[in-house]
């Protein structure tokens, strides 16, 4: 297999396109799998290189396995395997079911995937698995389902990387933390918030060089550090409020006195 070949999982994201887009733009042959694939056929089309839309039934891991292999075979293998998939919610009275579905999703359907991923990277002989994860996995919080989740991702990984090293396989793990940008975007803090092409590069230039785990944007390195080394009693006061918010309660505050 001389052309290089990439199948993005959950690739209906605006991240997972940009990412497509940029390989594309290199020549890497792709097959995208999404939810709804019917959304993606426009895109797919736009793109210079040969692109393949696949459905994906991330809350079915026995589907996943199926439509996984199934994508190999039409392939004729991979290069990388790049997984984009979660599953995010929060909710002060912390109802079972939104739980249920995060660990569904971030822990059953990303295993499945991964999972299946390596076997046909180890018969193969070679490969590059990556997964787009987050820091928020560094430590527990309010949305206990999904940061417990992202946790387990890394450690599933980190597993993984364990297991080639001893088949002493040419298979390459890669763990993309990325920052939280949805509070950044919540918070509207541009410091934090870098533009979508900025990540995907970075994504890629990460996956190229083989890295182990890659904080993106470069930045979220600090934060991932800061986090890890907080005392509880500390991280357990932390707020994420919009300046919006913040204004409010300043001026609330003001008029108390």
């Amino acid at each position: 297999m001389t052309q290089a070949t990439a199948i993005i999982v959950g690739a209906s994201s605006l991240l997972s396109r940009e990412i497509a887009k940029q390989l594309a733009d290199e020549g890497v042959e792709l097959a995208l799998l999404a939810q709804d694939p019917q959304s993606l056929i426009e895109f797919s089309q736009s793109l210079p290189t040969k692109v393949q839309v696949f459905p994906l039934q991330i809350d079915e891991p026995d589907a996943i396995i199926s439509t996984m292999n199934a994508v190999w075979l039409s392939l004729g293998g991979a290069h990388l395997v790049l997984v984009n998939t979660g599953l995010t919610h929060y909710d002060p009275e912390l109802p079972w079911q939104p739980e249920q579905d995060i660990i569904t999703v971030n822990v059953q359907g990303f295993s499945a995937i991964c999972n299946t991923a390596f076997r046909l990277f180890r018969d193969q002989g070679y490969g590059q698995l990556a997964a787009i994860n987050s820091i928020a996995g560094l430590r527990g919080g309010p949305s206990v389902a999904y940061h417990a989740s992202k946790a387990y991702a890394q450690n599933y990984f980190e597993g993984l990387s364990m297991h080639a090293q001893r088949l002493k396989m040419p298979i390459t793990i890669t763990d993309i933390q990325l920052g939280m940008l949805d509070k950044a975007a919540m918070q509207q803090n541009r410091l934090w918030l870098s533009p979508l092409p900025v990540v995907a590069s970075q994504i890629i230039k990460a996956m190229k060089t083989g890295k182990r785990k890659a904080y993106v944007t470069k930045r979220w390195r600090l934060v991932a550090w800061l986090t890890k080394g907080l005392p509880e009693f500390v991280y357990n006061t932390r707020h994420w409020k919009t300046k919006a918010q913040k204004k409010a309660e300043r001026a609330a505050k003001k008029e108390s006195k």
